[in-house]
């Protein structure tokens, strides 16, 4: 079965996975009701754990040193208790070697070499070009389904994770093709990029240690 995280961890871890982030999206993350995430994030704002902030039109909470420590304090915890470090490890493994194909998809996404131009931004003028990208992400979006359900069934907290990349792809095949890779929506790269941290975090590596 799998452990449950208590609210305290997925606020603090929340804030951690989403970067800034308003009250509101840390409670929808995972369906936390708002009241509490607001009590439990002034809590953490009084001890020190988390700022609030404003920068460039936007705000919200981010985390401070003394959080992340303590995010990866909670979160080895939790590891242990739960018995699912193996099931993170594999997942991490797993997840790892379909990350060099999706580098390599949302560079093609992004730049479309031409004649004396090698990293050209992709003006997607060229749709079997464009095309081939996405076939390449609906098949790691396939990939993605059983790695989350490993991972899901250690930590519960690791669920929705390939549902939400798939709801992204759907998007782009409706014509949205911002949801590839756009940061300020729950784009296929948002998605992506979240759950890498989640995994590295839980794990206690820092990024690009898995490359």
């Amino acid at each position: 079965m799998a452990y449950t995280s208590a609210p305290e961890v997925l606020v603090l871890h929340g804030v951690r996975i989403l970067g800034m982030a308003d009250t509101n999206a840390v409670a929808r993350r995972y369906a936390l009701d708002r009241d509490l995430v607001e009590e439990l994030l002034l809590d953490d704002e009084a001890r020190g754990l988390v700022r609030h902030s404003s920068f460039a039109g936007v705000s919200g909470w981010s985390l401070t040193e003394r959080g992340r420590d303590e995010d990866e304090r909670r979160l080895a915890e939790e590891l242990s208790a739960s018995d699912g470090r193996d099931a993170v490890v594999v997942g991490h493994g797993e997840f790892a070697r379909l990350n060099a194909r999706f580098l390599d998809a949302i560079t093609r996404w992004q730049i479309r070499p031409a004649p004396g131009a090698p990293m050209a931004a992709n003006d997607h003028g060229d749709w079997p070009w464009d095309e081939r990208v996405l076939h390449s992400l609906a098949g790691l979006s396939r990939s993605l389904g059983p790695v989350g359900d490993r991972l899901s069934g250690a930590l519960d907290r690791f669920g929705g994770y390939p549902e939400r990349f798939a709801a992204a792809l759907e998007r782009v095949d409706h014509g949205e093709r911002r949801w590839v890779d756009e940061p300020g929506v729950d784009s296929c790269h948002t998605v992506w990029f979240q759950l890498h941290e989640d995994l590295l975090s839980t794990l206690g590596l820092d990024r690009g240690a898995d490359r």
